[in-house]
């Protein structure tokens, strides 16, 4: 599964950038697009602000076919509070262009990505497969303080190669 997610948050980091490069965080002093995926990151990154954050929750597999299918949920979870040029009071305008990048991000064609292997030393490998994903589900606005926060959810699926079982 973690060839999945690393070429999910792969693939959506790459997008989000493309659509607008200006989101950006800083951790550990490198700047970087703005997503970052909560398990492989330390816990003091989680605070970034006008960023996603990709958190994995539940992992379904229909073994039942010749090659099993595996579903993935995945979290995203963003916040915003507003500009300080603004004294925060464009926090809802900032909130929908975050919708609107994730949106845009998850909704283009094609709605998948060959799947590839990660190894910190090696470049990365293409393998026999891909990851597909359907519409991601935006649950309600929460205020949390002067936080705007919202979570989308979306399903990636994978069928599994002989590597990954």
């Amino acid at each position: 599964m973690q060839n999945a997610k690393d070429t999910f948050y792969i693939t959506l980091r790459d997008r989000v950038a493309a659509l607008n490069p200006a989101r950006t965080i800083v951790l550990r002093g490198q700047t970087r697009p703005g997503v970052l995926v909560e398990e492989n990151e330390l816990a003091s990154a989680f605070d970034q602000q006008d960023a996603f954050r990709l958190r994995w929750t539940t992992l379904a597999i229909d073994s039942q076919q010749p090659a099993p299918l595996a579903a993935l949920r995945c979290e995203i979870l963003y916040a915003t509070a507003g500009s300080s040029g603004n004294g925060g009071m464009d926090r809802g305008r900032l909130l929908e262009a975050m919708d609107a990048e994730l949106f845009s991000a998850l909704h283009t064609a094609p709605q998948n990505a060959l799947l590839q292997q990660f190894a910190s030393d090696t470049a990365a490998v293409v393998l026999p497969a891909r990851i597909f994903w359907g519409n991601p589900a935006f649950n309600p606005v929460t205020s949390n303080g002067e936080l705007l926060e919202r979570t989308a959810t979306v399903d990636v699926f994978t069928y599994q190669n002989q590597e990954e079982r």
